[in-house]
């Protein structure tokens, strides 16, 4: 057998008859594929536990992604945003014991987990909401795998960390008590996310951390898409040519989502923009969808429409069977039937 029939026998590849192209499938097969911002929702009360059983490992899989930062948010509810954080982990405890998998702490997991064709992730969060300004809590998540912290989302936190893209500034960029959990991230080995930052914050953060950091899922604001009315309501949260060179100058990552781009070729081309702007070493994949199904909360964003924001991310409608295309990891594009990598 030649090394390229092995490589397209690997069970990870479960669409290379897909493929017109051999050589694709052993790229694939022998990169190191991270989606950096992958939404999996989970219950975060008691009301919603135990939720649905997830088939995380199987859509990890036919994604022939090795890894992804797998996120979910906690500032959609009202009541105690920790105890909603505990929970999730808990629920993603659940999930992976289920799918018989584990979450990667170290560089080192990631490698043995592609070497071997297991399907891991890499905890994640989005927005320190859970913190209520309590910087101990921290060194508390780390210890619960907590390994990528997106520092900010849609709204402030109650005890903010800094001002957000797409709401009024209020604190003049990063808060005091910001700056100081990047610092406790930069001690334990946490990796900041300023993903939702604005141009102010981002250049505060970029003052402070001792670490690299990465913005995981935004695009180019010249890349607008085909979509005026779409492109006008995501505008706010691209960022711009200067701004990425601020993260790419510092050592750091931007991560290109597949929002605004209706076709695989599309996304390419959104990338390599990026790629252009500040070299390929600085870019990486954060489509910002969901891996899973998603699953309505109570109490969360409102079911097969817009979030609160606007932002076009909520779940199916009950009954449907299917996401909206996009939504979904391995459902980004129309017509779609490969994974997603």
């Amino acid at each position: 057998m030649t090394a390229g029939a092995a490589i397209l026998l690997r069970p990870r590849l479960s669409w290379a008859g897909d493929l017109t192209d051999p050589r694709v499938a052993g790229i694939v097969a022998k990169k190191i594929g991270i989606d950096t911002h992958d939404h999996i929702d989970v219950p975060l009360t008691a009301a919603e536990t135990p939720g649905p059983n997830l088939d995380l490992a199987g859509e990890l899989k036919r994604s022939d992604l090795s890894a992804i930062c797998m996120t979910f948010a906690t500032d959609y509810q009202t009541g105690d945003a920790y105890d909603r954080f505990l929970k999730g982990l808990a629920s993603m405890d659940r999930q992976l014991e289920r799918n018989g998998m584990q979450r990667s702490l170290t560089p080192d997991d990631i490698r043995m987990a592609h070497k071997q064709s297991l399907p891991t992730v890499i905890q994640a969060v989005e927005g320190g909401h859970f913190l209520q300004g309590h910087l101990e809590r921290v060194e508390a998540s780390y210890g619960r795998g907590l390994r990528h912290f997106g520092l900010f989302h849609d709204t402030d936190a109650s005890v903010p960390l800094g001002d957000v893209y797409t709401n009024p500034p209020r604190y003049g960029g990063l808060t005091p008590f910001g700056a100081a959990v990047i610092k406790e991230c930069n001690r334990l080995g946490i990796l900041v996310d300023l993903a939702h930052a604005n141009v102010q914050t981002t250049e505060a953060a970029l003052k402070v951390t001792t670490r690299p950091v990465i913005i995981s899922h935004t695009g180019l604001g010249t890349q607008l898409g085909n979509n005026p009315s779409i492109a006008h309501m995501m505008r706010p949260r691209l960022i711009s040519k200067e701004q990425a060179n601020m993260v790419a100058n510092a050592g750091g990552l931007v991560g290109v989502w597949t929002h605004l781009a209706d076709t695989p070729l599309e996304y390419a081309r959104n990338v390599r923009a990026l790629v252009d702007v500040i070299a390929v070493d600085h870019v990486c994949i954060g489509t910002d969808t969901k891996l899973t199904q998603a699953s309505p909360r109570p109490g969360g964003p409102p079911s097969g429409g817009p979030r609160p924001d606007g932002h076009p991310l909520g779940g199916p409608r009950p009954g449907q069977q299917n996401a909206r295309v996009g939504e979904r990891t391995n459902q980004a594009w129309q017509d779609q039937t490969a994974g997603f990598y």
